[in-house]
């Protein structure tokens, strides 16, 4: 089993390229999933989400209303390592169940969608990273238009991410999705050809594919 890191910051594409490996046959476990599913209703991680900022960032259902906690976390660095400190290790559980469960299918390619790879230091665990890569200005335009943020909200999230300037220097295939779906369709076909070839990804180590 081949096991790639799918990372890149906010509103870089990850979610299409992801997609498109799955349509190659590519298992997709997407941690931003198993964030959700970490603190759902009734989990340990809500609890102390709960435990810590309060009733106030539970919506009227009793799960977690991420907008009420994005406003309390981003822009603020302490706040944001102690809601990583509580979900981050649900999240490896699940992550390792579901690696095990792939294992035991026979699964030829796993691809973890990981927003956060380098920042977790999680490049050790991957057999290739594909970081997913477009300007900091292109991504703040796709987030005000396909999200309901404001712009500070919006660039408070971007900012509160490793620049991709020094993931592009850790990757080892960059795919630029600056262009249409088609493009990025092209390259993520270059991309699996390499992750599939018998002498596996290291001959595509720190390619640019766009």
């Amino acid at each position: 089993m081949r096991y790639i890191g799918l990372t890149g910051n906010i509103a870089s594409g990850k979610t299409a390229v992801a997609d498109l490996l799955a349509a190659h046959g590519a298992t997709i476990i997407d941690a931003d999933v198993l964030a959700r599913d970490a603190v759902a209703p009734g989990t340990p991680a809500l609890r102390q989400i709960v435990a810590r900022w309060g009733p106030g960032v539970l919506a009227a259902d009793g799960s977690l209303d991420r907008t009420a906690l994005r406003h309390i976390v981003f822009g603020d660095r302490s706040q944001l390592d102690a809601l990583n400190d509580i979900v981050h290790p649900q999240v490896a559980a699940l992550r390792t169940l579901r690696m095990e469960e792939a294992k035991a299918r026979g699964d030829e390619v796993v691809v973890y969608v990981v927003p956060l790879l380098f920042e977790a230091n999680l490049a050790d665990d991957f057999d290739a990273i594909i970081l997913v890569d477009a300007p900091r200005e292109l991504r703040l335009e796709r987030m005000l238009e396909s999200r309901e943020l404001s712009p500070d909200d919006a660039r408070n999230m971007i900012a509160s991410q490793m620049a991709s300037e020094l993931k592009r220097a850790r990757a080892d295939i960059i795919i630029e999705n600056t262009g249409s779906l088609d493009d990025l369709r092209r390259s993520v076909d270059a991309a699996w050809e390499q992750l599939t070839a018998r002498d596996g990804p290291s001959s595509l180590a720190g390619r640019i594919l766009s």
